[in-house]
């Protein structure tokens, strides 16, 4: 009898599969060429380093064609809603192609005392658990990657991963601060940082203070720990966590949406929830000339139009007045040129992370007024982050009346509204709703996708999670029926 292997098992065979990466040069990205089959040992670090960080981003990138949708950032092209996902992209990237090349760098660390390889390991596996289990809840992780002695992995919960998440970036951030003697260099072959070990220990911080601000209402870490965190993460947009493109190696942003649209293919439009946060319907400018977010046009494009009208979720092509909508991707501006990066985790972020730990610490809840002086001064810090990070003139905005509220008058929607203008094609939005149960008193304005367009099974309810892959499911049938849950049931640190 012919033996069916899950994936995430083949990836340990597909582990040593280099693609066209090098430690240096253009020819990092030349991902549509497979050198073939090699052997572990024959393989550097480095070798390793650079397929697994552009695996991760693109992993992330996959996850956001979908949440953007349930989040609102864009629809399907004339206004359709996602249903229910599997992301089997993402798993694809997260059991082929990452935890594989992780372990084995973690072990060529290892031999070769090489800690600060070891600790931006542990990082990106963080980074890919995180995405993982925020995605389907409990996932394979302790039995993964063990290849022919084990077939059928079980899945780990997720509390237990964020468990493994935190222990991943302790290690890690003590192993960046510590002086790394072994004579191995990351150079290039980090198509973050370039080996900057300064700013991987930064990153550690900002990623460790998101996951654990995912806890806090499950009351497993309180708004003064992130505080803690926080304070040593990034702290400026020279350390935002990116990985660029280039002319020869074309943004996937670029391509699904400038490229398809031009070539009369499918494409997305922009939703409503995000130009009605920034075309002055939900939060009313009040100052003279000022009538939309500068960074609107950043995003999308109105072709010209007097007025920004997005795509209503779901509502066949109207804006929600009932007119037509006429918002689509501004063409090559930050995330849309074909030499555009794509974006983790960044210094706004940081910024809108503390800002709410310090409102949530001050006894801050859904519908309540008032912060700390330090809690607001990292909001906006984060606005005008934010603005600089886009390469645009906040200075009207910042000092707008709906903006610039003052410390007594702050509530949690302002904080959450320009996190989520900020983070526009960030998956993270999508652990934001969740985190707050989809609250119109966090997200003025947002209404649930028209049920016109919606999967029958789930009208009415927010998609909360992905299915396990058919492909998984197929392979790892038994493990995977044990922890299947409807797309509509909250994960763990959601219930």
């Amino acid at each position: 009898m012919k033996k069916t292997w899950s994936k995430i098992n083949i990836g340990l065979l597909l582990a040593v599969i280099t693609f066209g990466f090098t430690a240096c040069g253009e020819d990092y990205f030349d991902v549509n060429t497979p050198s073939g089959y090699v052997k572990p040992d024959q393989l550097r670090m480095n070798d390793l380093l650079a397929p697994v960080i552009h695996s991760t981003m693109e992993g992330q990138q996959s996850a956001a064609l979908v949440y953007g949708n349930y989040t609102q950032y864009f629809v399907s092209e004339g206004g359709g809603a996602s249903g229910e996902t599997e992301l089997g992209s993402l798993w694809n990237q997260v059991y082929l192609y990452i935890l594989p090349n992780l372990k084995e760098i973690k072990q060529k660390s290892a031999a070769n005392n090489a800690i600060h390889f070891e600790a931006v390991a542990d990082v990106l596996t963080a980074i890919n658990l995180g995405i993982a289990t925020d995605s389907w809840g409990n996932i394979p992780y302790s039995e993964a990657t063990q290849g022919q002695a084990n077939f059928s992995p079980t899945f780990d919960t997720q509390e237990a991963i964020y468990t493994e998440i935190f222990a991943l970036l302790d290690s890690a951030i003590t192993n960046l601060q510590a002086e790394d003697t072994s004579g191995f260099t990351m150079g290039s072959a980090d198509l973050i940082y370039k080996g900057d070990t300064a700013k991987w220990l930064k990153a550690a911080y900002t990623l460790k203070a998101r996951y654990q601000l995912h806890l806090v209402n499950k009351g497993v870490v309180s708004p003064n720990e992130i505080l803690t965190t926080i304070s040593n993460g990034i702290d400026s947009n020279d350390a935002n966590f990116l990985m660029a493109y280039d002319e020869k190696n074309l943004n996937p942003w670029h391509s699904s949406e400038v490229l398809s649209k031009s070539t009369g293919n499918f494409h997305r439009d922009i939703a409503s929830q995000l130009v009605s946060t920034m075309n002055g319907e939900n939060y009313p400018f009040t100052s003279p000339g000022l009538t939309i977010d500068p960074r609107l046009p950043v995003f999308a494009d109105n072709d010209g139009a007097a007025d920004w009208r997005g795509y209503v979720s779901g509502g066949g092509g109207e804006s929600p007045d009932g007119g037509a909508a006429n918002t689509g991707f501004a063409a090559n501006t930050y995330y849309t040129s074909n030499s555009s990066p794509l974006v983790l985790i960044t210094y706004a972020e940081a910024m809108f992370i503390k800002a709410e730990a310090a409102f949530l610490a001050n006894g801050g809840t859904t519908t309540s007024t008032g912060t700390t002086a330090d809690g607001y001064d990292a909001y906006i810090e984060g606005v005008n982050a934010s603005m600089a990070m886009y390469s645009v003139d906040g200075a009207t905005y910042v000092s707008d009346a709906n903006i610039n509220v003052g410390v007594a008058a702050l509530q949690l929607h302002h904080i959450m509204k320009e996190k989520y203008i900020h983070n526009f094609l960030n998956p993270e939005t999508f652990v934001d709703y969740r985190r707050y149960d989809f609250s119109t008193d966090v997200f003025k304005g947002l209404t649930i996708r028209s049920e016109d367009d919606a999967e029958a099974d789930y009208a009415g309810q927010w998609f909360r999670r992905a299915s396990y892959p058919t492909s998984e499911r197929n392979a790892n049938s038994e493990n995977v029926e044990a922890n299947q849950q409807t797309p509509v049931t909250p994960v763990w640190w959601d219930e």
